[in-house]
């Protein structure tokens, strides 16, 4: 299959609908518009797209579930405004733009943060979604989908976002700055800051199919391993990519002595080691048809992209 046109149809999905869920922006107008700048700033939408390729894996029409994979990029987006932060990482560029802080002061890039992350939360549990800035519908009810698979994927989000997943990792990575890496520390950091949201992506897919446990473990197999094959990518990139090709500061892990894969392992065993737990994730995908035929190809472009 062709997955760069595969990705290109799957990210114009996801960015219809957050463009008609943010269409009329609301009071205050420059937090909507701190907003929606990181929001459509050219993100790759790889986790709402990993959602939507889980249903499709298991037998299930992706386009039921679109709302609740934007909810995802909403929180990704989040994060990544708070990471730039000048207490963070302080990054100027983000996506070959200014930085959300750079271009609305600090107080206004924090609060676009906070207010992503709980309006993904609004958007997870809207029944069926509503968006509140008066746009047109996109979906009209839960498609089959149970209440308690809507729970259990709220839990899943939370779990993976915050103090046990996405948030305790940044906070060891922060406060790991400048110390010597450790084989343990290094691990926690890549699975909790990237891998665990990536991951919860891919699982929610099965969760809102009402997957058995088979599937649900090959999800979670199939969503660790290229959650973290995708940061120690990243690492790789950081390393070997210039600011122009990434769109952000080439080279800022070192200088920053983030513990990293390359730092601990060097660039050739960390690429040995990110196409090992890809070929551990298409083998975990062993029990469905070619309907996961995206999620392998979609390992596979995690590993050989450029940015």
């Amino acid at each position: 299959m062709d997955i760069e046109l595969y990705l290109k149809e799957k990210r114009e999905l996801i960015d219809s609908y957050l463009e008609s869920y943010f269409s009329i922006p609301e009071k205050p107008l420059l937090l909507h518009k701190a907003m929606r700048y990181s929001l459509f700033a050219g993100g790759k939408r790889i986790r709402p797209i990993l959602a939507l390729s889980a249903y499709r894996a298991c037998g299930k029409d992706p386009k039921h579930i679109i709302p609740y994979a934007s909810a995802i990029e909403l929180i990704h987006t989040y994060s990544l405004i708070h990471d730039d932060l000048p207490s963070m990482d302080d990054d100027a560029l983000r996506r070959g733009k200014p930085t959300s802080h750079k271009v609305f002061g600090e107080a206004i890039a924090i609060l676009a943060g906070d207010a992503l992350l709980t309006e993904a939360f609004l958007m997870l549990t809207s029944n069926p979604p509503l968006p509140p800035f008066n746009s047109p519908l996109i979906t009209g009810d839960r498609n089959g989908i149970k209440p308690s698979s809507l729970l259990r994927m709220i839990r899943e989000i939370a779990l993976s976002a915050g103090v046990h997943g996405m948030v305790g990792g940044q906070a060891l990575d922060i406060s790991s700055e400048n110390s010597e890496p450790d084989r343990d520390t290094l691990a926690f950091i890549h699975l909790h800051k990237t891998a665990a949201l990536i991951a919860a992506s891919v699982k929610i897919g099965g969760i809102l199919a009402d997957s058995d446990e088979n599937i649900s473990k090959s999800l979670t197999n199939y969503g660790e391993r290229i959650g973290l094959a995708f940061q120690i990518t990243d690492d790789i990139l950081n390393v070997e990519g210039n600011t122009e090709e990434l769109g952000k500061a080439a080279g800022s892990d070192a200088k920053m002595r983030k513990m990293t894969y390359p730092a601990f392992y060097g660039i050739e065993k960390s690429r040995q080691e990110a196409e090992n737990l890809v070929a551990e994730a298409i083998d975990a995908l062993a029990l469905f048809s070619s309907d996961a035929d995206p999620l392998r190809e979609i390992a596979r472009y995690l590993v050989q992209r450029r940015v």
